[in-house]
């Protein structure tokens, strides 16, 4: 028994050491683009990880100055707030049809957008520009976010959950005077809230680290740009400014981890709610 309970020790420490190491491995990028915001351009030439002070602002400064990255920030959180809304509620309506509603050819719809999730995304970047030319949406908020308007992977994701939930609640629901609407905001939302946060962090995540979309649709006009594409513009050939590219990076990590913090609660159960159904 006690050779037993040393070899779970000796094993569990093992395990626990392997983690931890790789973790360090995977989040040593970020502390290094940390680090490398604050230091000076002296600095940043040296092998120190650590730079001098952390009080140096200068980078962000002149991040914000040179590359206009307050405006690009507001375009990136327009473009992911709002994209993200819009896609979050054509996915819910779309996964509560396929969900509850039986009709003709219900199964071959539902596999042929199951089917568009093998398509790569860059094969449709000439189609879909031409598309967004032609509607005279270049350079503008719509004409970033309308090819992320319809998501497949979400709608499965929510139907799997919407079916989860048993039938008869709907029908005490219909009993009671509620309609579909009315079934959908008030009972069948708030069961699925760990699972819409989800795909609400992932998806707004997703579209503010958008990067080539972004760069071509706003070619023309560079107040359209993004936060990431901005990014870019840092450095160049002429000037390798390293230092503010990293403060740039920063800045655009706020988000992410601020919505993390804000919703990691639901985060963990909203994983697994949609994968199978029984």
């Amino acid at each position: 028994m006690i050779k037993r309970k040393t070899r779970n020790l000796i094993q569990d420490s093992v395990v626990s050491t392997v983690a931890v190491f790789i973790g360090l491995i995977i989040i040593f990028p970020l502390i290094y683009c940390f680090c490398g915001a604050f230091k000076t351009p002296h600095e940043f030439l040296t092998p120190n990880l650590l730079p001098g002070s952390f009080a140096y602002l200068g980078n962000f400064i002149e991040a914000f100055e040179k590359g206009n990255l307050l405006r690009y920030t507001v375009n990136s959180f327009i473009i992911a707030l709002f994209g993200t809304s819009i896609r979050l509620c054509f996915s819910i309506l779309a996964a509560y049809a396929f969900a509850y509603y039986d009709f003709r050819f219900k199964n071959l719809c539902f596999f042929l957008i199951l089917g568009t999730m093998m398509i790569p995304a860059d094969v449709l970047l000439a189609t879909n520009y031409l598309t967004v030319s032609r509607l005279r949406l270049l350079n503008t908020y719509i004409g970033v976010m309308v090819v992320s308007f319809v998501s497949a992977s979400q709608m499965f994701m929510l139907r799997q959950k919407f079916k989860s939930v048993p039938k008869e609640m709907r029908e005490a629901a219909q009993i009671d005077g509620y309609g579909d609407i009315s079934y959908m905001v008030n009972v069948l939302l708030p069961i699925s809230k760990p699972i819409i946060t989800t795909l609400f962090v992932q998806s707004f995540i997703g579209l503010w680290n958008a990067y080539l979309w972004p760069l071509i649709v706003t070619a023309s006009s560079p107040n359209m740009r993004t936060i990431m594409v901005g990014i870019t513009k840092l450095n160049s050939w002429e000037d390798e400014n390293y230092q503010l590219v990293l403060a740039g990076v920063c800045v655009s990590l706020i988000p992410s981890l601020i919505l993390f913090i804000l919703m990691r609660r639901n985060l963990n159960k909203g994983e697994m709610d949609g994968a199978l159904v029984g």
